[in-house]
């Protein structure tokens, strides 16, 4: 499918996991690809993977942020999808009852802050052209509670659901759509660091799982790029949900 032919897309975090999957599917649908990420390397490599341009950004950065679409702007001459995606998920983030305010913070900056960062900065490029589809990444978590709790995880993705749902609203009728992907434990090296130190926390999560595994960041993506493109044109301000059933399940099977 080309479903995405010749539009210009900047995805944040796209050196690893769910950005370099969806960057490598906006690629194979015909988008002009800008990687951004802070690892250089990571984020030169999807570059050139999918031939499109690399631009380091510190997403708390505003400065960054005005640049890395100001370069998308300048070598393409559009700003057409905004994959805000990037997002930590530090071990210092734990119950609310042991997280320091200082991991509350930077978990916030760079899940919450940067979402608002390039919203506010691709909007007016969008609304130049009358049309431009933002992916906002949150989280199922965004949607429910948590007895193993990251409280500043949990609360940067609940922001990121609302602000999302509200930019959805506002910008409609201009031909912006904005919209909060919600994804399910996704088998990527984070959450795999994570659990690998915590099997436990692993397996209790697992569980709760209708499908019985975590998705493929390939399946997230997959999604993303229906959201990026004209298929998804009647839909903005929701809640995505990519979760495998999580979010709707009492009892899951056995």
């Amino acid at each position: 499918m080309q479903r995405l032919h010749n539009r210009v897309a900047v995805i944040t975090g796209a050196g690893g996991g769910i950005g370099l999957a969806t960057a490598r599917r906006f690629a194979e649908e015909g988008a002009k690809v800008v990687c951004a990420d802070v690892d250089e390397e990571a984020g030169t490599k999807a570059a050139t993977e999918v031939g499109g341009i690399f631009v380091k950004v510190d997403v708390t950065s505003e400065e960054d942020v005005v640049r890395m679409f100001q370069t998308a702007f300048d070598t393409y001459g559009s700003v057409d999808i905004a994959f805000n995606n990037a997002g930590i998920s530090p071990p210092d983030d734990d119950s609310i009852l042991e997280t320091g305010i200082d991991a509350w913070r930077r978990v916030q900056e760079v899940n919450l802050t940067s979402v608002y960062l390039c919203c506010k900065h691709a909007i007016p490029y969008m609304r130049r052209q009358g049309k431009g589809s933002i992916i906002n990444t949150a989280s199922f978590v965004a949607v429910m509670g948590s007895a193993t709790s990251q409280i500043s995880y949990t609360a940067s993705k609940g922001g990121v659901l609302a602000m999302s749902r509200e930019l959805g609203v506002q910008f409609a009728r201009e031909g912006i759509r904005v919209n909060a992907l919600c994804p399910g434990p996704v088998n990527t090296p984070l959450l795999r660091e994570l659990f690998a130190k915590d099997p436990e926390r692993a397996a209790r999560r697992l569980v709760h799982v209708p499908v019985g595994r975590f998705a493929e960041a390939s399946e997230i993506a997959a999604a993303v790029a229906f959201l990026a493109s004209d298929d998804a044109s009647f839909i903005t301000g929701s809640e995505f949900l990519v979760d495998g059933g999580i979010s709707s399940a009492y009892v899951t099977p056995l």
